[in-house]
């Protein structure tokens, strides 16, 4: 089973709102996850990105591989 941390597209058209969550990589971006970490709002200025960092490192511990945007997130909020 390859695990993924990766975004949840939530919210209205053309008001998107994200959660960051761990899912199995065969699940829909939508779909199914196995625990949500946090979440992400691009549309507030500053941008709101809140994760629960402990989470995030036992599970990159784990083995859960971050998906391009959601390592990008991370970084930029010092989780990584």
């Amino acid at each position: 089973m390859a695990v993924k941390i990766r975004l949840r597209r939530m919210g209205a058209k053309k008001a998107p709102f994200y959660r960051v969550v761990v899912a199995d990589s065969r699940y829909p971006r939508d779909g199914r996850f196995i625990e949500e970490l946090g979440y992400y709002d691009p549309t507030k200025e500053p941008v709101v990105l809140k994760v629960d960092d402990e989470k995030v490192k036992s599970w990159i511990a784990k083995g859960a591989q971050p998906t391009d945007s959601v390592k990008a997130l991370l970084k930029k909020n010092g989780t990584l």
